[in-house]
């Protein structure tokens, strides 16, 4: 986009705003961001906590690593330039929900510091709850079930987390759940940090 172009582009205000639109729902708005290896169990985790919050009526949207780039992020390679572009335009897009009142789900292994750092300022800390599923590689690997660590190891992938590229462990992550344990205990664990950040009322899981 040219500069004669961007000049020309004005943010148009609308009538319903997210502050009307959480009044309605009953609860803010938030990024709840999932991080960790390939197989940490982060998305099963993410989905699983959709389906409680589904259950109790707040609105919700998943968004899945393997997803975006199926389509919105389908152009972009592993590289160090595109895996910042990839968490870029999936901050663009959790922008967008959030002013739609919601609460987003995001599963993504973002495995550098910096590029969730970035999305923590471009959304502002108190629109950014960061989940760090640690899983020992060991058992990310053992599960693998798209056998990509397998795929990895024998060159058929490169650039691949915990193989090619490092993945850097948050320093002060909003919540930090053991992939070894049960999906009922991490979704339970989480439920109730959620409930004392304010984040959600009181859910019954039992």
């Amino acid at each position: 986009m040219n500069d004669d172009f961007k000049n020309n582009v004005i943010w148009q205000k609308h009538s319903i705003t997210r502050i009307k639109r959480e009044k309605k729902n009953g609860y803010k708005s938030i990024a709840i961001w999932f991080t960790g290896l390939s197989g940490s169990g982060k998305s099963t985790i993410a989905n699983s906590l959709e389906k409680i919050l589904f259950k109790h009526e707040i609105n919700t949207y998943l968004l899945d690593g393997d997803n975006i780039r199926s389509g919105l992020c389908s152009d972009l390679s592993f590289s160090m330039v595109d895996r910042k572009e990839n968490i870029r335009r999936i901050g663009e897009v959790v922008k967008i929900m959030l002013e739609a009142g919601i609460i987003i789900l995001v599963s993504v292994i973002s495995p550098y510091r910096h590029h969730r750092e970035m999305i923590c300022q471009m959304l502002g800390k108190k629109n950014f709850f960061e989940v760090f599923v640690d899983t020992p590689i060991s058992v990310c690997e053992s599960r693998d079930p798209k056998k990509l660590y397998q795929k990895a190891r024998s060159g058929k992938i490169s650039n691949f987390t915990g193989v090619q590229s490092i993945y850097e462990i948050p320093r002060t992550p909003n919540a930090i759940l053991n992939g070894t344990d049960s999906v009922e205990y991490n979704l339970k664990k989480l439920i109730k940090i959620l409930y004392n950040h304010n984040i959600i009322s009181f859910i019954d899981m039992n």
